[in-house]
């Protein structure tokens, strides 16, 4: 019995081991290939394809592609595990926001992997960032930056059909605290009559959080769920508020509660 506990233990750590370069590997090819991306392919398609609109949506495929082989690849050499739950509805919206929760760095790579067209709202700071900035300018990305210019890009782009995704936590969630909403998607929502899909992400055991570093893996391999779930008819929240204002505060607490389930919230206040 004593014997068989040790071993279980040293697998367990040559497993945990093994996660750790596992994930240092595949981070290191995400880099390499977002830097191939970068000067490589985009300078590529902007010298043979003159359309801007025709270029983004070509990036924002490739995007989608290399973001489903990442996590392939992540798969594959056991780093993470992962399900989709009702993606298929993902491919069938236009016109519509996507809004998600943020448990972890992974989370729009695993949304993007399965989306050929999407839209994203994205902090400043990843502007700044080498490895990034330049898919996020050739995707046509939107920059969380001046409120005014914000919601005109975000019109422009919904205007044509597209999909927007945002995490309107703003950032990653801190474990052990509730979390709560900006109301940046809910202002969005209301002032360009936009539909919201919802979906909501699942993460056992933590893994990539905001306090965690990459090579801080969990003793048991992370096993991520990414559920789309209903969609949200925004004309509901016009028809019952007396103002904008109050449409898109109404908005932003629905939000929360579908985003993050009472009990979930129960049990990061605890």
């Amino acid at each position: 019995m004593e014997r068989n506990s040790v071993l279980s233990a040293v697998t367990q750590r040559m497993n945990k081991v093994w996660r750790v370069a596992a994930t240092g590997l595949c981070f290191s090819i995400f880099g390499i290939g977002a830097l191939c991306l970068t000067f490589v392919v985009f300078p590529l398609l902007t010298w043979s394809v003159k359309d801007p609109g025709q270029r983004e949506l070509r990036v924002q495929s490739i995007i989608q592609r290399s973001f489903a082989l990442f996590c392939r690849t992540m798969r594959f050499w056991g780093a993470i595990d992962y399900e989709f739950v009702g993606a298929s509805s993902l491919l069938q919206d236009r016109n519509c926001l996507i809004v998600a929760n943020h448990p972890s760095l992974i989370d729009y790579v695993l949304i993007g992997s399965c989306l050929p067209q999407c839209d994203c709202l994205v902090k400043a700071a990843i502007w700044h960032n080498p490895f990034m900035k330049g898919i996020v300018k050739a995707a046509g990305y939107i920059p969380n930056r001046d409120p005014e210019s914000l919601l005109d890009a975000c019109s422009q782009r919904l205007d044509n059909g597209n999909v927007l995704l945002i995490f309107p936590e703003g950032t990653r969630t801190t474990l052990g605290i509730e979390s709560k909403l900006q109301r940046g998607a809910a202002q969005i929502a209301v002032r360009t009559q936009t539909d919201l899909r919802m979906v909501h992400i699942t993460v056992e055991p933590s893994f990539l959080t905001k306090q965690a570093k990459w090579y801080q893996v969990p003793d048991t391999k992370p096993f991520f769920r990414v559920e789309v779930k209903e969609k949200i008819a925004i004309e509901q929240f016009l028809r019952d508020a007396d103002s904008p204002t109050t449409a898109a505060r109404q908005l932003n607490r629905h939000l929360a509660d579908v985003i993050f389930p009472a009990q979930e919230k129960c049990e990061n206040s605890i």
